[in-house]
């Protein structure tokens, strides 16, 4: 809402007037989990006398005294332990004094909230790798709704960072990601934050796991964010929101169907996912379409802005004093969409339309006008004040010392205050004077005399009278000599960048001061605001001297010299002509469109008075985002009569714009508007794939990576690759084609390919309109095949509870890389989800870890290299140790021997569980406190004897088993004081 301040014209304050607002209610959010208990809607005026105060909800008076909630602080309403039930609304404030009452803007109180989210579990999202995903937030309930969103990945505050493959919509709140990788695996989180009420609450994590895919599928763009359609205010910012999913990531871009988007007040961001729009206006109306595309497929999707506006006043009430018995009309227009409705209050009641006849004192008062539509409110305010009384001159006397010029004219005003109208007489000395053909009074009273003489010299007086009373005031007219101009400036004609200088004289009445003022084109020059440009120097006191220099096209024009007393001026002037470098041409377009040339045509622009000597054009090219370039033309030379040109040497199925640029002997001119955009048609592709190289992979199998071609040279649609391959010594050629031209790489599948065989490859490129030529050949080999034995297993033992050792004889061929060692609970753990372990092909041995105790185990060994895995050996069954003792040592006693030398440690045997193994001894670590190593010690007894040390230390116990350590008792040494605990663990 937009609240106008009242302007109060009348000529004496201290006569009083009404409420003039100067602080007002405005909207509030009360957070309902805020530490402060109270409410304060500010409510202040000027007024005279002082305003009082009172306030409405929803248009109810609040009655202060009969609700403990509500009190005044001065005009502000104090709202304590607000209540949402009682207190949440529309308040209002109203003012008054003697003069009238005033009702401010409308404000409202909201209680916001943010609730915490649901407590149940997420259920996790399963994702192919290369499938896009969407994880829904689902917000909690909320007020307001303004909310912003990010997302958690595993822990706080670890905040996703977005790209062009990840998008957070701020609509719903929901991520979304084109291209699912491994690398997304992990627990997601929807952060939710309210600005209005400064609280943050976060989900239950959502689980994702991207399911593992041998190659992976490629998906056509498809759009998953869509703004839906919208109203916005005219002044306003506003972003379209569009995201897609696919695989290769789909490129975004945005256009407006019946327009173009606005050159200064657009951007795009996050990809192209996030469109824009600043200081909308309703020309921004219409249909924005996202185009989202990758190599797959396109999809698209229309959503239409449509742009209203609030209320603002084209005409508006303003204070008034007007004379009893008058007519008077106050007039209030506004302008909004949709069209706004205006209705009046008088003293803050409803009052119809502001139009008086012969006024009264009852129509004073404090008068608002309000206009309304669904985007808001404003206010404008006046105060009324109707006036009766005898003419006075009091405020507004005849000047007492008048000057006129010779011959020249004399206007004398007479403006007494009084009401009803007065009638007006003059008087010149004690002549009663008359309209005659020097000589008029005019209906407002002034007072004219022409081609006046020193014998008009002398005392004038108006009298004003009315049915209240009668008054006059006196001036003295002086007659001075009229000002000439004696020296005028010249004409001149200069280039831009050049300097010239005007000269300007005057004879004037030497009782009066005399000024030159200079303008040009009749705006007067500001000689502080362009200095840099413009000078001016007094030659005495009767002439003036204007310095121009480094003049631009901006300078040229009619400079006026104006020689000005406070009694008359004249005006001379004199033309500036500046010549410069040429105005930008017109109305460029672009037909002819070949597949590397285009016809440019375009209309000349202003010459700027020097002939234009020739044309430059430049491109730019859309898809490398490259700056303006110089294009190449035909001909060559394109000269300064000419309206058209060909650029040649342009890249097949590229879009462009184009723009011209003229010249002539004093310089460059700016460049014309960018031509639409156009593309060139397509042509047969030239560029080959580069870095052809592969070999290895899984048994049977041939390898082919590359380079791929970079977009500008696909020079087509339907762009992909031929790949011909064959043995090296074989007259027969393999062809394959692949569509994608972002792939990098493919891999031939066939039982009867032999292993390790050198292949010759060579690539090509293609489009609809043709192939391309075959690049250089490479030579890769084919896979070998995966290892054919079995590696015989020699021992396999347990080390404790939870580790234990293998070995297994190493096979003699070649091609093995490693070996793989698995392991898995029998009958408990499925062996698909076998622990695994990767083994250098030079050792033959390696350690197990992370076992359960007590739990049968089998082992398998096999060996492996690029092609694959071979055979198993013969699965090994082992039993892990019983585990450890779980609970530690009781420490029963700490004491320090005689000579303080030594101090003792004594605990009690542990008792293992059932489960747990025996206790076969205690060790005893002595470290410094803050420091993890430390003397290891062994024990079979229930004590041992420590040397005492300088400084805090700590000592700890446990008990020693065939399964492992077990939990540790801990006591601290701390001088010749010992203070015990004993944590669960270490």
């Amino acid at each position: 809402m937009c609240f106008e301040s009242l302007a109060v014209f009348f000529s004496d304050e201290s006569s009083g007037f009404g409420p003039v607002f100067e602080e007002q209610p405005v909207d509030t959010i009360y957070p309902e989990e805020s530490p402060e208990d109270k409410i304060i809607m500010s409510c202040r005026t000027r007024a005279n006398p002082p305003a009082t105060y009172r306030w409405r909800l929803d248009n109810t008076e609040i009655v202060i005294g009969n609700d403990d909630h509500y009190s005044l602080m001065g005009g502000n309403l104090v709202i304590s332990f607000p209540d949402k039930s009682k207190h949440a609304g529309n308040y209002s404030c109203l003012a008054s004094n003697e003069f009238g009452t005033l009702v401010s803007q409308k404000a409202s109180v909201q209680f916001g909230y943010l609730d915490m989210f649901s407590s149940d579990e997420r259920e996790a999202v399963y994702v192919k790798e290369g499938q896009g995903a969407v994880l829904l937030c689902a917000p909690p309930p909320h007020l307001p709704e303004d909310l912003s969103f990010r997302w958690m990945l595993n822990e706080f505050p670890e905040f996703i960072l977005l790209d062009k493959r990840r998008f957070v919509s701020q609509t719903t709140g929901n991520l979304y990601i084109s291209t699912v990788r491994a690398s997304d695996s992990g627990n997601y989180s929807c952060f939710v934050s309210s600005p209005s009420i400064a609280k943050s609450v976060f989900s239950k994590f959502i689980p994702l796991v991207p399911i593992a895919e041998r190659s992976l599928r490629k998906y056509p763009a498809d759009i998953k964010v869509k703004s839906a359609d919208t109203y916005t205010l005219m002044g306003q910012n506003i972003t379209l929101e569009c995201f897609a999913l696919g695989n290769p990531i789909p490129q975004i871009r945005w256009r407006k169907v019946d327009g173009d988007l606005p050159v200064y007040r657009h951007n795009i961001s996050m990809s192209g996912s996030l469109l824009h729009l600043y200081d909308i206006q309703y020309e921004d109306e219409g249909l924005y379409e996202c185009e989202a595309n990758n190599s797959k497929g396109k999809d698209r999707h229309k959503v239409h802005l449509y742009v209203e506006g609030a209320p603002e006043w084209v005409e508006k009430i303003s204070s008034s004093e007007r004379d009893i018995g008058g007519d008077y009309i106050m007039s209030c227009l506004a302008s909004g969409k949709p069209k706004p409705h205006v209705h009046f209050l008088k003293n803050g009641r409803m009052n119809h339309e502001l139009r008086f006849t012969d006024l009264t004192f009852d129509d004073s008062g404090m008068y608002q006008c309000i206009a309304e539509n669904r985007h808001g409110t404003i206010y404008a305010n006046a105060e009324l004040r109707v006036f009766a009384g005898a003419p006075s001159f009091e405020w507004n006397p005849v000047k007492p010392k008048l000057l006129g010029a010779k011959n020249g004219r004399v206007v004398i005003d007479c403006k007494p205050r009084a009401a009803p109208q007065p009638s007006i007489s003059w008087s010149k000395g004690t002549e009663l004077l008359h309209n005659s053909s020097r000589i008029f009074i005019w209906p407002d009273g002034s007072l004219e005399l022409l081609n006046v003489t020193k014998s008009d010299e002398g005392k004038y007086t108006c009298f004003a009278e009315n049915d209240r009373g009668r008054a006059n005031s006196t001036g003295s007219l002086s007659v001075t000599d009229a000002t000439k101009i004696t020296l005028a400036p010249s004409n001149a004609d200069i280039s831009v960048g050049e300097s010239t200088r005007m000269e300007c004289a005057a004879s004037h009445d030497p009782t009066l001061d005399l000024t030159f003022i200079w303008s040009l084109d009749a705006h007067a020059i500001d000689f502080d605001q362009d200095r840099e440009h413009y000078e001016r120097k007094m030659a005495g006191t009767s002439s003036s001297e204007l310095l121009i220099s480094n003049t631009q096209l901006r300078h040229a024009g009619r400079y006026s010299c104006t020689a000005q007393t406070p009694v008359d001026n004249v005006t001379v002037s004199a033309e500036l002509v500046v010549r410069g470098p040429p105005g930008p041409p017109g109305g460029v377009r672009v037909d002819e469109v070949m597949t590397s040339s285009v016809r440019v045509t375009w209309s000349h622009g202003t010459d700027n008075l020097s002939p234009i000597s020739k044309y430059s054009v430049q491109y730019r090219d859309e898809r490398a985002q490259q700056d303006w370039r110089d294009a190449s033309t035909s001909p060559v030379n394109v000269e300064g009569n000419a309206e058209m040109a060909s650029v040649i040497n342009l890249t097949p199925w590229t879009e462009y714009e184009f723009r011209v640029i003229a010249t002539n002997t004093l310089g460059t001119g700016p460049p014309s508007d960018p031509s639409p955009k156009i593309t060139t048609r397509e042509a047969r592709p030239v560029v080959a794939p580069s870095e052809i190289g592969g070999g290895g992979g899984t048994s049977r199998e041939l390898t082919i990576t590359w380079t791929p071609v970079q977009p500008q040279y696909y020079y087509g649609s339907n762009f992909g690759y031929i790949i011909a391959f064959k043995p090296h010594n074989d007259p027969e050629w393999m062809r394959v084609t692949v569509t994608d031209p972002q792939t990098q790489k493919y891999v031939h599948k066939d039982s009867k390919i032999p292993p390790s065989t050198r292949f010759e490859v060579k690539m090509k490129a293609f489009n609809s309109q043709g192939e391309g030529p075959f690049s250089v050949s490479a030579f890769i080999c084919s896979a070998q095949d995966v290892p054919a034995e079995a590696p015989t297993i020699i021992e396999a033992r347990t080390l404790s509870a939870t580790e234990a050792v293998v070995s297994w004889v190493p096979l003699q061929l070649q091609t093995v890389e490693g070996y793989q060692v698995r392991y898995w609970r029998e009958s408990v753990e499925n062996e698909a989800s076998a622990q695994r372990v990767l083994v250098p092909s030079r050792e033959n041995h390696t350690r197990l870890d992370n076992m359960k105790p007590n739990s049968h185990y089998l082992i398998e060994v096999r060996a492996y290299n690029g092609a694959g895995y071979g055979p198993a050996s013969q699965r090994h069954k082992i039993y892990t140790k019983r585990a450890p003792p779980s609970r530690p040592p009781k420490i029963i006693g700490t004491k320090m021997n005689y000579s303080g030398t030594t101090i003792n440690i004594a605990w009690e045997q542990v008792e293992p569980l059932a489960n747990e193994s025996t206790v076969e001894g205690y060790k005893v670590l002595y470290r410094p406190e803050g420091q993890p190593n430390g003397v290891l010690y062994t024990t079979v007894k229930q004590s041992i004897d420590l040397p005492m040390k300088k400084g805090d230390y700590l000592v700890e116990v446990r008990a020693h088993s065939e399964g492992g350590d077990g939990a540790v008792a801990q006591v601290r040494i701390a001088g010749f004081s010992v203070n015990e605990h004993n944590p669960d663990r270490r």
